[in-house]
């Protein structure tokens, strides 16, 4: 090995090239990888919550049923049985249309789930490549 390390002046295009390409490999591997972990961590969050939830609603259906029963218990006191369901059920759809149209609204301010630490990694990257090639012109 020569005393004398060549610069990036000095040094061949072909193998100027070559570096240049397993840097952007590396590069691009450890930003899928970055991507890949924030993904995974958001999915074992999200569905940790989940579960939640669906215990919850497992537990509220029967809740909810309790209550249905009770409601039309009472009003089969002032009403034939039959209206008193079908009170209680017209209830319930206008409750399920104001419901549905508020969690679409909602759904839509969410937006669609990115890795956010990716794509800002990504950003500067692209800006440093940039500034890199505008100070070697």
């Amino acid at each position: 090995m020569s005393a004398h390390e060549p610069t990036g002046a000095e040094r061949p295009l072909p193998d100027l090239l070559r570096e240049l390409a397993t840097d952007t490999a590396t590069l691009v591997r450890q930003e899928l990888e970055l991507a890949r972990a924030e993904l995974i961590q958001k999915g074992r969050q999200a569905g940790k919550s989940a579960g939640l939830f669906g215990a919850a609603a497992i537990f509220a259906l029967g809740a909810f049923g309790a209550l249905t029963a009770t409601f039309v218990a009472a009003l089969a006191l002032v009403l034939p049985m039959w209206a008193a369901a079908l009170s209680v059920t017209a209830l319930y759809a206008g409750v399920t249309v104001v419901a549905a149209f508020r969690g679409q609204a909602a759904l839509k301010q969410v937006g669609a789930p990115v890795p956010e630490q990716t794509a800002a990694s990504i950003r500067q990257d692209a800006q440093a490549v940039r500034a890199g090639i505008e100070r070697s012109r």
